[in-house]
This record gives structure tokens, C-alpha cells and sequence, in this order.
């Protein structure tokens, strides 16, 4: 049995890639540019999530209203691993949670169907003072995913979750620096 409190992502040596579902307006901006920029909000924070499923539940596989355009955000690890450092559990003492970065929550882990699983997800939300150094220094690419998140929302819906599942990207445990690990340990 894994560990209930765990990050799992799609990542390599120097990337790690983190998935948001956006209105057209702003996905296509972003991919059009490379990187986030107007209509996408730099005032507000952003929420970013290492797992695929989580967001497809979130997205209702991108049928929400303005969440109808799943981007894959590679971002620098360095830049992962700072906002990490920088931290606060949405659950925290309100006022420390108010002057925070970052803020992190742990959600329940999503099945295809969309099942809540017995571990969890980190979620991160970069506060609007972090935005430019996330959208500037941390992006290193934006992919459109949406129309693989079509395909595979068809498969399981007409049954096929093994082919669905084909579709999905390939997530492993993260391998978190120890005083990161512990810090979240603490906030879990």
C-alpha cells in the first residue's frame, strides 16, 4: 500500500510537469505565445496540480464551463521545489495562511470513473506574488492536451477504460528533497 500523503507526477531530470484546465480564450493565448499571457489573470492565484486524474476531475475531462482546455505546464523543478518550500497548508491558522506564497492541499487521489481513492493529491496555488516569477522563469513549456483528454473521456464512457488508460500520462512518485518531505509530512 503507498503512502497516503505522496506526490506523483510525469517528470524527468530537470521538469515536472503540472496540468490546468482553462477557458479557450486563455489556453489558446498561452499556447499561442508559449507561456501565459492576457486574458490569463496575474492577479489572482493559479492552482496547479501534478495529477492528471485529479484534474480531469476537477474538469469533468475539460466539460466544465471555463475549464474546457487541459494544458500540460512544464516547469522547472528548481521552481516546483521553491514553491514548495514557500508553502502554507490551506488548513493552516488563517492569518498565516493570508501572508503565504503558496498554499498547498492535499485532495483524495481520482479512479478514471472519477472514484475518490484512499491517497491523495497535492494540489499548489501560486499566490499572485509568485505569478511572474512561475509564468516568467518557472514555465518551461505549455502542450495542449485536450484532445487526447476528449479521446480517452470517449473510452471510458463507451467502456474501453484499458485503452483510455493508454492515453493518460505516466506518473511515479516524485522524489522530494527530505526537507520538503518532511514539511509537507507536517502539513498533511
Amino acid at each position: 500500500m503507498s503512502p497516503r500523503y505522496q506526490v506523483r507526477a510525469d517528470y524527468d531530470a530537470r521538469t515536472i510537469v503540472v496540468y490546468q484546465a482553462y477557458a479557450p480564450a486563455i489556453a489558446d493565448a498561452a499556447l499561442r505565445a508559449g507561456r501565459f499571457v492576457t486574458p490569463f489573470s496575474f492577479h489572482r492565484m493559479t492552482w496547479i496540480k501534478p495529477s492528471f486524474m485529479w484534474l480531469m476531475h476537477r474538469s469533468n475531462w475539460a466539460r466544465k464551463p471555463g475549464q474546457e482546455r487541459v494544458l500540460a505546464v512544464r516547469i522547472s523543478r528548481e521552481g516546483w521545489e521553491e514553491a514548495l518550500s514557500r508553502a502554507v497548508l490551506t488548513t493552516a491558522d488563517p492569518a498565516v495562511l493570508s501572508e503565504a506564497a503558496v498554499h498547498v492541499q492535499w485532495d483524495p487521489e481520482r479512479s478514471l470513473r472519477g472514484a475518490a481513492l484512499n491517497h491523495y493529491s497535492i494540489q499548489v496555488g501560486i499566490g499572485r506574488h509568485l505569478m511572474r516569477t512561475f509564468t516568467d522563469d518557472w514555465v518551461v513549456s505549455i502542450t495542449d492536451l485536450t484532445p487526447h483528454v476528449h479521446k480517452a473521456a470517449s473510452l471510458i464512457r463507451a467502456g474501453h477504460a484499458a485503452k483510455s488508460q493508454r492515453l493518460l500520462p505516466s506518473e511515479r512518485v516524485y522524489p522530494l528533497p527530505r526537507a520538503l518531505e518532511d514539511r509537507l509530512a507536517r502539513s498533511a
